[in-house]
């Protein structure tokens, strides 16, 4: 292990020996946190201020004398920081009180004195209500003593900007490990991530340019997706010799995530990009987009699975009511399309917020990486909100694959999850298509389980995932990856209707609304009945019986006519978009020639309520039935069960 590695890892076992030292009979440990965190968080920004608290204390004294309001930018000049504090405490200072009380005051004092940035991090990690039960427990002194120990030094002397960023993600780690059930909701994985992100760079690694990149997540949990996108980037662009910037956006409604998502990137001398995350309970992405109109070169997400979203749908108007552009689009003519998903999942609205907030106007465009269950491919009907979202993105040419990864891979989930990769700057040869990848076979086992997850996704494993991305239709392994045009998932759903039959009616006759409602009501259903005709159509329509025109004979003259539906007969049928037109008008007709009418020769189509739906079946396309035994098998084990039958019979009589 390298030297820094071994120092990492000794910091953490300090700072965990110290959690269990104060806090063991004052907390359970899945609360260790609620103080562990916030405490590292202070602790480090407090060595780090140390060599120009005077300097600040000073800048402080003169904005006041001269009643300067907004004071903010000079302090952190002042301070050499993104941060400061003009408490006049220190830490060191702070544990030369002489009584529990008066530690606690100065102690207030010492967190009031923070930068508004930092004060938002202690808020949202609620920070101050802690300090009741610890200066009670005369604690507060005792984790202040620990924390300055020599032995555990947080200061920049000891570990730069990047080492405190990997101490502080591996306490993050542990406590989000100890609470399993929690874990999956605020953080993915980092194999997950690094196969994400890797699918988002890898692809266009080459034609990425020198310059400045904007970076967007907008679940982001605890930010790691956005950091480790980050070191990715620049990892695959060094080696050119490329300069790239980045900077970092996101938005998280859990606060204390939230407050570990801006501290991680204080503690990692990241100030700004700190300053480009926003979050609390007040900041739902649905309904309170903290980056409306704006545009990132990539994004990525693990959203929410199968959580309701209920709440964001009322502030945006309710579900027939929402007018956000990033939900209500302009598609195939339609102004008012709909990507509105049910209340109770609505990880499919976070992924067309991604979309809305990709550029348009750059060569590269944007790219998306969004981590999805199951549901996302296949729930909805045609016309409703996830069917509707499946075929905005597959008819606009935005999807670009998306890879099954192995079971077991989320700390609180063991379903099946998938990650959606995405652009609007398709190379040529994927214009149109769509690939498939199933990694469920690609992992590596984990030595002991980490609550649901028990593998994790090697470099190996990830880069077999990479290279069958990369071979695309020549990838020559039909087992893991196919690849389809995108009107391959597509489909007509046709209702199919059938006349009403009701016994006694009279041929010919043309029923009010109001007859037809009674004999619903009191008639009996006949087949051999005529049909009973609800409209005659003007004298210059055409019969269509496909489509529920027929010719009738009204009043001695030939009309055309539509009849009244049975709804207990309606039928709903699944027309493939690529069905074979054949010697028909179109592939619907076709289908309806072959599949219906031979059943149903009364049959019509009501083209009115026919719809265009999408959805993707990996289990379809990559099912491999079992192949079924022989019959010499099967007759060969038949013969070994009566021999070991025969044998047992033996034995029992022969002890009798």
């Amino acid at each position: 292990m390298p030297q820094n590695s071994i120092n990492h890892a000794r910091l953490v076992a300090l700072i965990w020996s110290i959690a269990d030292d104060v806090l063991r009979d004052l907390y359970v440990r899945g609360k260790y946190r609620d103080v562990i965190l916030p405490f590292t968080v202070l602790r480090r920004l407090d060595s780090v201020l140390e060599p120009t608290q005077d300097a600040v204390l000073a800048m402080k004294k003169t904005l006041d004398q001269a009643g300067i309001v907004d004071q903010d930018a000079p302090l952190r000049d002042a301070a050499k920081q993104d941060f400061y504090n003009t408490s006049g405490f220190t830490l060191k200072t702070l544990r030369a009180a002489t009584n529990a009380t008066r530690l606690r005051q100065n102690f207030g004092v010492y967190l009031d004195g923070f930068s508004p940035n930092v004060q938002e991090i202690i808020d949202n990690f609620e920070f101050r209500n802690q300090l009741p039960r610890l200066t009670k427990a005369d604690a507060l002194g005792a984790l202040i003593e620990k924390f300055l120990s020599p032995d555990l030094d947080l200061s920049p002397a000891g570990l730069d900007n990047h080492g405190m960023g990997t101490v502080f993600e591996e306490l993050v780690r542990r406590f989000n490990e100890e609470n399993n059930e929690e874990a999956g909701e605020h953080w993915t994985p980092r194999d997950a991530v690094r196969l994400m992100t890797r699918l988002m760079f890898e692809p266009i690694a080459e034609v990425i340019p020198s310059g400045t990149y904007r970076l967007y997540d907008g679940a982001m949990g605890t930010g790691g997706m956005l950091t480790v996108a980050e070191e990715t980037l620049k990892h695959l662009t060094a080696p050119a010799g490329k300069k790239v910037s980045t900077h970092l956006y996101g938005q998280e409604i859990n606060a204390e995530t939230y407050a570990i998502a801006k501290a991680d990137l204080i503690l990692k001398g990241e100030g700004t990009a700190a300053d480009n995350i926003v979050g609390g309970p007040e900041w739902s992405t649905l309904s309170n987009d903290a980056f409306a109109g704006e545009e990132f070169d990539f994004m990525l997400s693990n959203p929410p699975y199968g959580k309701s979203w209920k709440t964001d749908q009322d502030r945006l108007g309710g579900a027939k009511k929402i007018i956000d552009p990033r939900f209500i689009v302009t598609h195939d003519g339609d102004p008012d399309y709909s990507l509105v998903t049910r209340s109770s999942d609505g990880q499919l609205m976070f992924l067309a917020n991604l979309i809305s907030k990709m550029k348009q106007g750059t060569a590269l465009g944007s790219r998306i990486a969004s981590v999805h269950n199951g549901s996302s491919l296949f729930t909805g009907d045609a016309g409703q909100g996830e069917s509707n979202f499946r075929r905005w993105i597959i008819e606009n040419d935005w999807l670009e694959a998306i890879v099954a990864l192995p079971l077991k891979m989320f700390y609180n989930t063991g379903i099946a999850t998938y990650v959606w990769v995405i652009s609007n700057r398709k190379e040529e040869r994927r214009k149109g298509k769509v690939q498939l990848i199933d990694a469920t076979g690609w992992s590596t086992p984990l030595r002991k389980n980490l609550g649901e997850k028990g593998v994790e996704i090697s470099d190996a494993d990830a880069d077999r995932v990479l290279a069958t991305y990369k071979a695309f239709d020549q990838a020559g392994d039909p087992d893991h990856s196919k690849v389809f045009d995108g009107v391959d998932f597509g489909y007509s759903k046709i209702t199919v209707e059938r006349p009403l039959r009701i016994a006694g009616v009279e041929e010919g006759r043309v029923y009010k609304a109001a007859e037809i409602k009674q004999l619903k009501e009191d008639g009996v259903r006949d087949e051999s009945a005529p049909p009973i005709i609800k409209k005659v159509l003007p004298y210059a329509a055409t019969p269509d019986p496909l489509y529920g025109r027929y010719e009738a004979i009204i009043d001695g003259r030939s009309r055309v006519v539509e009849y009244e539906p049975d709804t207990e007969l309606r039928d709903t049928e699944q027309v493939p978009l690529t069905e074979p037109a054949g010697e028909y008008a179109d592939g619907i007709e076709a289908f309806f020639r072959r599949e219906v009418e031979p059943y149903a020769p009364d049959a019509w189509i009501d083209e009115t309520k026919t719809k265009i739906g999408y959805e993707i079946s990996f289990t379809r396309h990559f099912y491999k039935p079992t192949p079924m035994r022989t019959l010499a098998e099967i007759q060969a084990d038949i013969r070994a069960l009566e021999a070991e039958t025969d044998n047992l019979i033996a034995e029992i009589a022969g002890e009798g």
